[in-house]
């Protein structure tokens, strides 16, 4: 069984390509959960968790290498990964030939359980969904009485619908959409020194964070999107430039409840919400409308699968087949330094709430999530949910602090407690 495995191979799906092809030595597309345990953290059975939640997860068990003409995942036997004492640094940079090919990193600090993934590997979803396990076997391994109920079973084969590529399944023929390209205000700020990563959690109460976004008729994230968009906003208008340019947000959409699929893999979406300052002033009522009615108008099975399509067409382009990976990854490189991140500001992700069992509801405080460094110097936002616990996350290696701060504050103003802490 193990010579079996040892042979086989999985091909990238359609967001991993892109990942691994800007890939470079300062950047990589890394993100970080995190649970703060009500206990300290044992390390040596945190160890014995990872070794046994991984043979249940091939998928997170793999190195990625280089062919001729793309990349691709093959199951990973080096030793490893071990679990290691947190870094105040987070999310650096992975480099496929260091730390054996692991393209997942474990860390513990006192009662936090850290977890690290190239995107690559998978997205937010499935990224949980593999951490959600993890935490179980973890609470076993001290004693914990985890059933099964609502887990996956640890001792059965792992299904192959974890590792289907579901852009292929969902694609169809027909007309395709493109994003907006339209250039977009950048956001940058003063760049750190390699690999300086700051990053500022602010923790607010779900539940008045929900009351305050149902006055204006939005959802959660709905309502964040207009907030982070209004800081944006306020920070072009301090640079006082001699025309405003639109200001977008990145926001990615899981399309699992649209297109059903039990993959861990890559299954995701960007729509892209934006005003045009431009255009005249905004309150902040009209920006929650202007995000709402975006997101309404097309997170659409039909708008969202002509999109995804279209990246898979690309992929499957017969001339594009035959060139080799070197040069793909020279021209990706290049056009993604050009335009990858011209249509949006920033990035802006609400993976949703994390939900337990009842057996490790009480054994959990909070969660945390992180986005990796940008592309280019600037902010990104991140926010999850455990209980009526709501974490948010600055994450950037600029110097500069103003949109979080301008963030924050409106919080505040609307009536929303928030306590900040940071790694500044």
């Amino acid at each position: 069984m193990e010579a079996m495995e040892k042979k086989r191979w999985y091909r990238l799906d359609n967001a991993a390509l892109i990942y691994s092809a800007i890939q470079k030595e300062e950047y990589s597309a890394i993100y970080r959960f995190s649970a703060v345990m009500t206990r300290k953290v044992d390390p040596l059975s945190l160890q014995r968790a990872v070794d046994r939640t991984l043979i249940r997860f091939p998928l997170f068990r793999t190195r990625i290498r280089r062919g001729l003409f793309w990349y691709y995942l093959e199951p990973n036997d080096a030793p490893g990964p071990f679990v290691k004492p947190d870094i105040s640094n987070c999310c650096q940079p992975v480099r496929f030939q260091e730390d054996n090919g692991w393209l997942v990193r474990f860390y513990y600090y006192e009662h936090r359980i850290s977890f690290e993934a190239f995107h690559a590997l998978a997205d937010g979803a499935g990224a949980l969904f593999f951490f959600r396990a993890l935490l179980a076997v973890y609470l076993r391994e001290l004693g914990e009485d985890i059933p099964c109920e609502g887990l996956p079973d640890m001792d059965a084969p792992p299904p192959p619908e974890e590792m289907e590529d579901a852009y292929l399944r969902y694609a169809r023929r027909g007309k395709l959409l493109s994003l907006n390209d339209k250039s977009a205000y950048q956001a940058l700020g003063t760049p750190e020194p390699f690999y300086t990563f700051h990053v500022t959690m602010g923790f607010l109460p779900l539940d008045k964070l929900r009351k305050v976004a149902k006055s204006y008729n939005a959802s959660v994230t709905e309502y964040l999107a207009a907030v982070f968009l209004e800081s944006l906003m306020a920070k072009q208008a301090r640079e006082k430039p001699r025309r405003c340019k639109p200001v977008a947000l990145a926001v990615p959409i899981n399309l699992r409840p649209h297109f059903p699929s039990a993959t861990l893999r890559n299954f995701i979406l960007t729509v892209r919400p934006s005003v045009d300052p431009a255009l005249g002033e905004y309150t902040f009522p009209e920006l929650v409308a202007q995000v709402h009615h975006y997101m309404r108008l097309h997170i659409t099975k039909q708008e969202m699968r002509a999109q995804f399509t279209r990246n898979v067409l690309f992929q499957q382009n017969k001339l594009l087949q035959i060139v080799p990976v070197w040069v793909k990854d020279l021209v990706l490189g290049m056009t993604y330094s050009f335009v990858g991140t011209r249509p949006y500001s920033a990035t802006f992700t609400n993976p949703g709430p994390f939900r337990v069992p009842r057996s490790m509801a009480d054994h959990i405080q909070h969660m945390e999530v992180i986005l990796g460094q940008s592309y280019v110097p600037r902010v990104n936002c991140a926010c999850i949910s455990y209980g009526n616990t709501v974490e948010l996350s600055f994450a950037g290696t600029v110097k500069e602090t103003e949109v979080e701060r301008d963030f924050f504050r409106h919080l505040v103003r609307e009536g929303i407690p928030v306590r900040v802490t940071s790694n500044r």
